[in-house]
């Protein structure tokens, strides 16, 4: 049996991993979800002032909490900032780090110094008024069927804007760096913010590199296939 603990990306919450935690409980592994704070079920949650660092500790507090060992942490888009920050940590409960098109950050780097300029200008204009971000529309996801939209736009949150300008700060740099990883491209539509990544590790010897031809949210739209790459991880 393996441990997997899945970390969504900005805006979303637990709630995104509904279609693939099923396939890799009954293959016989124990799946963690958790929603950061401020965020989907725990979005009354949400004030000024929630940061990375607070998301990391939400997913440190799990691991120690649970008495979690021997883990497969994912983290998805934004979540790659977070499992870093909480792999650093907890280095020696983890087993595997698991990038689904998602930051690898440097320390120091803060998210939006990787999204896309653009995009990350309008994200600042909106998150210096409301300390929030406002969702993109959710075809930058490759979320375009109504069934997928149905189950998406309402989940959605705003994203507290001091997740995205803070700088995750590493201390365990060498311990972090000796653990496997995986990254996961969805390249079809990209988003633009990720490719960088893909093209730093796809041929990187020390990383395990897969390429899914879908949209970012491959937990909602390729559960099965998206399954089957982490149950070899496993």
């Amino acid at each position: 049996m393996t441990t997997f603990v899945l970390v969504h990306g900005a805006w979303h919450g637990g709630w995104c991993w509904r279609f693939i935690a099923p396939l890799l409980r009954r293959a016989g592994h124990e799946v963690f979800t958790p929603t950061l704070t401020g965020l989907g079920d725990r979005a009354h949650l949400a004030r000024p002032g929630i940061d990375l660092d607070l998301h990391v500790q939400d997913v440190v507090a799990l691991l120690e909490m649970e008495d979690l060992h021997d883990v497969v942490l994912l983290g998805h888009s934004y979540g790659g900032m977070v499992v870093t920050g909480a792999a650093d940590a907890s280095a020696a409960r983890i087993r595997r780090l698991v990038y689904l098109d998602a930051f690898v950050p440097e320390n120091g780097k803060c998210a939006l110094d990787y999204v896309v300029p653009e995009r990350a200008a309008a994200f600042r204009e909106n998150g210096g008024k409301a300390d929030s971000v406002a969702p993109p529309p959710l075809a930058l996801w490759g979320l375009t069927k109504p069934e997928h939209v149905a189950f998406a736009r309402p989940r959605e949150a705003r994203q507290p804007f001091q997740t995205f300008t803070q700088p995750i700060r590493l201390t365990n740099e060498a311990a972090l760096a000796r653990l496997p990883k995986t990254f996961i491209y969805c390249s079809s539509p990209a988003t633009g913010t990720f490719d960088r990544f893909a093209a730093k590790y796809r041929s990187d010897a020390a990383w395990r590199f897969f390429e899914l031809k879908t949209g970012h949210d491959a937990m909602i739209l390729v559960p099965d296939e998206l399954a089957a790459i982490l149950l070899e991880s496993a």
